[in-house]
């Protein structure tokens, strides 16, 4: 009986091992823009039914509980959570946070579109609006040399002041998803298309339940240091109680082995 509870234990050890490493991760990203917040989902294991219940106890009576002794725990799920982050004033022109729904299409260096909430965009030397890595926004904006102010609207309308006239140079679309959590993180602030996440919407900021663009500023980690902290010390407890149900058990099999002496 001891050796059942000595994997069980163990079970819940390796859960909690999952827990920190994921704690840490968002911590780790607590200062990345557009960074949503990441939770670890458990499940129990399969129980060893010992009684049924419902068995004929006596003539005319019934057990109405039975015994189910569980076998641990086990990782189910590492569900990202998209609650808008809260927003830091930039000036930058180029720094553009959604508020709402909607993610930020972008070309990839291989073709694929990926998608990403961090909207601090750059200038690369040809004039195309990129991400800090050079990925292309998948709108084509190219700015020309001469562009003396850059206006990006709500709407995703993004014009240039050029001689002292205003002109619009191209539209920023957006994309959302029926399961956003669905998506696959590629690291770099960027997410791909999944078959859970379903196919991308795409639409003008505004629009249809899209969130609007916000020049200037930019859309920080939605990670919650507090709450994290609070994690982390729940999730250390539980990994060392359930290093001490291991060692109970271990007691209890050094005293059975010892029974006969």
């Amino acid at each position: 009986m001891s050796m059942r509870a000595l994997f069980t234990a163990a079970s819940g050890m390796r859960s909690q091992r999952v827990n920190i490493d994921v704690i840490a991760h968002n911590l780790a990203n607590a200062n990345t823009s557009g960074f949503k917040t990441v939770r670890a989902d458990f499940q129990d294991l399969l129980y060893q039914n010992m009684r049924p219940a419902g068995m004929s106890a006596t003539t005319g009576t019934q057990v109405p509980t039975g015994i189910d002794i569980g076998l641990g725990s086990r990782p189910a799920a590492t569900q990202r959570l998209f609650k808008i982050g809260s927003f830091a004033t930039t000036e930058n022109a180029l720094d553009l946070a959604i508020g709402g729904d909607g993610f930020f299409i972008v070309n990839m260096a291989d073709g694929t579109e990926a998608y990403t909430r961090a909207g601090s965009f750059k200038i690369d030397d040809q004039g195309r609006m990129v991400t800090s890595d050079g990925d292309l926004l998948a709108d084509g904006i190219t700015f020309p040399t001469d562009a003396e102010q850059i206006g990006i609207g709500m709407d995703g309308t993004v014009t240039v002041i050029q001689d002292g006239q205003e002109s619009q140079i191209g539209q920023i679309q957006l994309a959302r998803f029926a399961n956003p959590a669905g998506l696959k993180a590629m690291g770099r602030n960027l997410f791909t298309e999944t078959a859970a996440s379903g196919a991308p919407i795409t639409g003008i900021p505004g629009e249809n339940a899209f969130g609007e663009i916000n020049q200037g500023y930019l859309e920080l980690s939605n990670v919650s240091i507090v709450d994290e902290l609070v994690s982390m010390i729940v999730a250390q407890r539980a990994y060392e109680v359930n290093s001490k149900a291991i060692q109970a058990s271990d007691e209890m099999l050094q005293t059975a082995n010892n029974t006969k002496r």
